[in-house]
């Protein structure tokens, strides 16, 4: 123990000791899985402040899907520069992470693969940042792929800035070639692959320097919020002007209310790697971690004067789907889940709004609580980050949100629904077959070519025709093709869609599934559980291919008598099971079915588990 405090106190001391004349603030932005995290920790390894083994991503949902999920902050020091980084996550349901933390850098680095070129969400990223008048820096990153292009991705990049109104001096910008997996960067093709610094370099000559004047009074916004055990919660601010020390008493003011509260500061910290180090001060233009605020949200103010001007709140795009949560009141209640009532369920989608900005909740019904959010993805994240914390729930089918306008009697005169622009990279054999299934799904195709093999389609789809298509386009081009969208408008509603063709196979008896009873049940479809799973009345244990509902007894055995049939000694050969997961459990369930899901189980069962009421309902 001893020892261990020894070696934080000397981290300390090394990183405290460490002097910088100026402060650089930078995001790296980009498409998912374009390499934003790798350049981070690469930046990191060349600066000497990230050991061998440690990564940005922390969080184990991140370790295992390979994807970042939450905003995170760094900084290296480079030729006496503080260099303050924020990675960024890729994918489109967690654009909300990137709008707030774009409101607290002076520059971006937008990575774009050499070989996809820019994609939907390199679009969304790059409009917020033209926006808040960010010039960028462009990093045309893995230039080693066998059909890396560098040449027309730039000239893709240019075009999509001049398509997204960029100004004469946002088209001016500087690119730079890199390979972050093996942590070189080059300012031309041709030069010498060795280390990042002409990343480090181009960051220094390009970026501003942090503005803000340590004489005024301390000003600082909050655009993300961390949680310690012993320190509660924390705020992570971008400080515009003045400087405030430990143990000072300062103010928070909201920018919708205008309300102001104070506190006192008990901790500052900065970010040095993948730690963070205490200080006893915090000036203008840094990025820091500020403790002492426990109902701090992000967006607000910090100031040293009560009556100074407050920061412009942080905006982020609206959700676009919907669901409820409920109590699980399945016959399987309890038995796993450590928080099961509805107070607790609540609890923590009130912990969740604090730093979940992208989420929406309507607690105005007891029973259950309407959830909005950005995509399935975004509300599965939050499902298997509770389910892991010990909660058992049930929720609805996912919905899209609609715009409806109405008239002075309350009659719906429009409405409009969300609409997404999708991109599609598939080997030109199965691209008939994705064609076929965006159409059917009111899908309508802006773009297509093909290169090497590859045909791109670039089409817009209704939100509700891309929900449950992902897991049907993976079968449909056997895993070899990349599907990627981002919200993109509101139009008029399209008319009803065919989202499934699939039937649900419901058990009719509680017990444990026999081997024998599912090897008959494999040909009427796809079978969810395994043999000697335990099943209800009303949970579902599979699919029909003909799209009819079947009702079945998976715990029937095989009749046996005294005397010897033809088929006595036939061998049982079962299909592995297609198991369910939260996100595949909310791409394919109908609309009259629940997705039960607790600490170590996922089903998906009827909303009304008896078969008689059901047929009844059915016939109203």
């Amino acid at each position: 123990m001893l020892l261990f405090l020894s070696l934080k106190l000397l981290l300390k001391s090394k990183f405290m000791d460490q002097e910088y004349k100026e402060i650089r603030n930078i995001a790296i932005i980009a498409h998912v899985d374009h390499g934003k995290t790798t350049l981070t920790d690469a930046l990191m390894k060349e600066c000497g402040v990230l050991e061998e083994g440690f990564s940005m991503d922390t969080n184990d949902l991140e370790k295992e899907r390979g994807i970042t999920i939450y905003a995170k902050n760094t900084s290296v020091i480079y030729k006496d520069v503080k260099i303050n980084i924020l990675d960024t996550p890729g994918h489109a349901d967690f654009g909300s992470e990137v709008e707030r933390v774009l409101r607290s850098i002076d520059s971006v680095l937008l990575l774009v693969d050499a070989q996809e070129g820019p994609m939907p969400q390199t679009r969304f990223v790059l409009k917020k940042s033209l926006e808040l008048g960010l010039k960028p820096i462009v990093v045309i990153n893995k230039i080693d792929k066998q059909a890396s292009d560098c040449q027309r991705v730039h000239d893709e990049v240019f075009e999509l800035f001049l398509e997204l109104g960029a100004n004469d001096q946002q088209l001016d910008f500087t690119t730079v070639y890199a390979i972050g997996r093996e942590g070189v960067a080059m300012k031309h093709l041709n030069d010498e692959r060795k280390n990042l610094e002409p990343l480090l370099d181009t960051i220094l000559e390009k970026v501003p320097k942090a503005t803000g004047d340590k004489k005024n009074s301390f000003v600082a916004q909050v655009f993300n919020l961390a949680y310690d055990n012993f320190l509660g919660r924390m705020a992570i601010a971008r400080v515009y002007d003045g400087e405030v020390k430990m143990n000072e008493t300062i103010f928070v003011k909201d920018p919708f209310t205008g309300a102001v509260s104070s506190g006192k500061i008990t901790k500052i910290y900065s970010f040095i790697g993948v730690k963070k180090v205490e200080h006893e001060i915090a000036t203008a233009g840094d990025i820091v971690m500020i403790a002492g605020f426990p109902t701090i949200f992000i967006g607000e103010t910090f100031l040293k004067d009560q009556n100074g001007e407050c920061k412009p709140a942080i905006h982020v795009d609206e959700p676009t789907i919907s669901l409820n949560f409920l109590v699980n009141d399945s016959p399987f209640a309890g038995r796993e889940g450590k928080f099961v009532t509805s107070r607790q369920i609540r609890d923590r989608l009130e912990k969740e709004l604090e730093v979940n900005v992208g989420l929406k909740v309507d607690f105005d019904n007891t029973d259950k609580y309407l959830v909005y959010g950005r995509g399935e993805m975004h509300v599965a994240v939050l499902l298997e980050n509770m389910r892991r914390q010990g909660y058992e729930l049930q929720v609805s089918q996912p919905q899209v949100i609609f715009h409806e306008k109405k008239d002075e009697a309350g009659n719906v005169i429009s409405k409009e629904e969300p609409f997404e622009e999708v991109v599609v990279d598939v080997p030109t054999e199965f691209s008939g077959v994705v064609m076929e299934k965006l159409g059917r799904r009111k899908g309508m195709v802006l773009d297509m070519n093909e290169r090497e093999g590859i045909t791109r389609i670039k089409a817009e789809v209704p939100t509700r025709g891309l929900l449950g298509y992902r897991g049907e386009f993976i079968i449909d081009t056997k895993g070899l093709g990349i599907l990627s969208s981002r919200f993109r408008r509101f139009a008029d509603y399209v008319g009803p869609i065919q989202r499934k063709l699939a039937g649900s196979m419901t058990s009719m008896e509680s017990g444990k599934a026999l081997g024998f009873s599912l090897w008959n049940l494999q040909e009427r479809g796809v079978i969810y559980i395994g043999p000697a799973t335990e099943v209800y009345a009303g949970m579902i244990i599979g699919n029909t291919s003909k799209g009819d509902e079947m009702t079945v007894n998976p715990t029937k055995g095989k009749q046996l008598s005294n005397m010897r049939s033809s088929g006595a000694d036939e061998a049982i050969n079962l299909v592995p099971a297609w198991e369910v997961s939260i996100e595949r459990g909310l791409e394919i369930m109908n609309e009259d079915e629940y997705l039960e899901i607790t600490p170590k189980s996922v089903r998906l069962r009827k909303q009304i588990l008896e078969e008689g009421m059901r047929a009844k309902m059915n016939r109203k």
